[in-house]
C-alpha cells in the first residue's frame, strides 16, 4: 500500500514520470494497478494504452524512438477523492517537437494509478507544427521549461 495523502499521491506521479524519463518499465509498472488504462485524445496515433505493462512499453518506446523527455509543470491533488491533475511538457527531442498538456489521474485505495486521461494542445494552424501550446500564454515568464532538461538514462 502506498501513501494516499496528497503528498503521497503526488510522489507516485513523480515516481511514474521518473520511470518514464529513465525508460524504466519496472518503475512505471510499480506505480500502477495491473489493469491501469491511459487514455489519449481521439485519433492519437498510439491509441489507448491498456494495462500497466502496455503503458510502460509505450513510454519506453517513446524514449527509444523519439527521445522523449517529460516534465511535470503543475500539480493539484484531491486526496479525499484519490484524484489528481497535472500540467506537463513532453519534449520529443529527435523530431524537435514540444507538446504541452494536462492529465487527470485516478488512484486505487492502495494508492496506485488506475487511470490517466491525457488532454493536450494541438496546433491550430500549420504555421507552428512543432510547438503544441496555448497561443499568447507567457510560458517563459511563468517559469515553464522551454528546453528539454537533462535526464539520466
Amino acid at each position: 500500500m502506498r501513501d494516499t495523502t496528497a503528498a503521497g499521491l503526488e510522489a507516485t506521479i513523480r515516481e511514474y514520470f521518473d520511470g518514464c524519463n529513465e525508460a524504466n518499465a519496472q518503475k512505471i509498472i510499480g506505480c500502477m494497478e495491473p489493469e491501469a488504462v491511459h487514455y489519449f485524445p481521439a485519433g492519437a496515433p498510439q491509441g489507448t494504452f491498456r494495462g500497466a505493462a502496455a503503458i510502460a512499453a509505450g513510454w519506453v518506446s517513446a524514449v527509444q524512438n523519439i527521445g522523449s523527455i517529460w516534465t511535470i509543470d503543475r500539480v493539484l491533488v484531491d486526496a479525499a477523492r484519490l484524484e489528481a491533475v497535472i500540467e506537463w511538457t513532453h519534449f520529443k527531442t529527435r523530431p524537435g517537437i514540444l507538446l504541452r498538456g494536462d492529465e487527470w489521474y485516478v488512484f486505487s485505495p492502495r494508492g496506485l494509478i488506475t487511470e490517466i486521461r491525457a488532454y493536450y494542445a494541438a496546433p491550430a494552424d500549420a504555421a507552428h507544427p512543432r510547438t503544441h501550446e496555448l497561443g499568447d500564454f507567457d510560458y517563459a515568464g511563468l517559469g515553464y521549461p522551454l528546453k528539454a532538461p537533462p535526464v539520466r538514462r
